[in-house]
């Protein structure tokens, strides 16, 4: 017999070990209950996937499950919170249970690493569509926003841009010498929750590149009432992402592809000095309001826009 909804959630979803004191109670009832300590706030992020929409069918369900609660995980990181619960709805057109087994052992790894407790959701039949809905602590008046940048800051990112936007173009057959680490890239992302804490104090504004670091860090400019110029040659990509565009003349990648899941963070020249993790410096905020690269000796206006799902 198939299984039941109630039984296909004990099954899959209830052998973690409840990590945060913060959960009172957790799957098994209508509601979960937690406790918010003094001095912080809750911040709270969701996240849907549809299957063709933000996924290929036939995707490895374990890199699923991963890659769905990391780009939920990326939200609170640039928030500079720290990861608490989850929630996870799912949406099958079937119970199949060698795929709901290995999309939750892909969620609950990394759900376990990052010491986030998974307390209810909901399960549903029809096409297959992911739905995560993410909470995290951070303290009162700590919280990084996309408003906060300012004239003169220096515009920072983690880690290298464009490689998950490699990987999407060799899924769909673009041929690559070393497919490895984009095709890494564009299915298991890695949240960067430990950068987002150390940036609380330290950075002025931040966001994370989910789609694409010109529309990203176009949401800063546009909320902050600022402008900024970004520097080509310091764009920090990888050897892969160098001979592509190279190859391709298609220059705009590491600036338009999504799914880098990487931070976009603003700081002050007085605490540059102060950043305690690597990361890239690769331009500055600005009083004049737009985007602007620099990029072989000229100026370029670049159109601060990323993803839009109903453009």
């Amino acid at each position: 017999m198939p299984l039941s909804e109630f039984s296909l959630i004990r099954r899959f979803f209830t052998e973690q070990k409840i990590s945060n004191p913060s959960t009172r109670l957790s799957i098994g009832d209508d509601c979960a209950l937690l406790s918010i300590p003094e001095g912080c706030e809750l911040a709270i992020t969701a996240d849907t996937m549809v299957e063709n929409v933000h996924f290929f069918a036939g995707t490895d369900p374990k890199q699923l499950g991963h890659k769905l609660l990391a780009v939920n995980l990326s939200d609170l990181a640039a928030m500079g919170a720290k990861p608490l619960s989850v929630t996870l709805a799912l949406t099958l057109p079937r119970v199949d249970e060698a795929w709901l087994s290995a999309f939750a052992d892909g969620f609950l790894a990394l759900a376990t690493r990052h010491s986030v407790d998974l307390i209810g959701g909901d399960t549903t039949s029809g096409p297959l569509t992911l739905t995560v809905q993410a909470m995290g602590l951070v303290p009162k008046g700590q919280a990084l926003k996309r408003s906060t940048a300012r004239p003169g800051d220096l515009i920072y990112v983690t880690g290298n841009l464009g490689d998950a936007g490699l990987g999407l173009k060799i899924r769909q057959g673009y041929l690559c010498d070393r497919p490895e680490k984009a095709l890494r890239r564009f299915d298991q992302p890695e949240p960067r929750c430990s950068e987002g804490l150390a940036l609380r104090g330290i950075a002025n504004a931040c966001i994370d590149i989910s789609d694409g670091l010109a529309g990203d860090l176009g949401h800063i400019l546009e909320q902050s009432g600022v402008g900024a110029t970004i520097d080509w040659d310091a764009l920090p990509v990888s050897t892969e992402v160098q001979a592509y565009c190279d190859a391709t003349g298609d220059w705009r990648l590491p600036l338009s592809a999504g799914d880098d899941y990487e931070l976009c963070f603003t700081v002050s020249p007085e605490k540059a000095s102060s950043l305690p993790f690597d990361c890239h410096k690769i331009g500055v905020i600005e009083t004049e309001p737009g985007l602007r690269l620099y990029k072989a000796g000229t100026t370029h206006s670049l159109k601060a826009q990323g993803y839009e799902h109903f453009s």
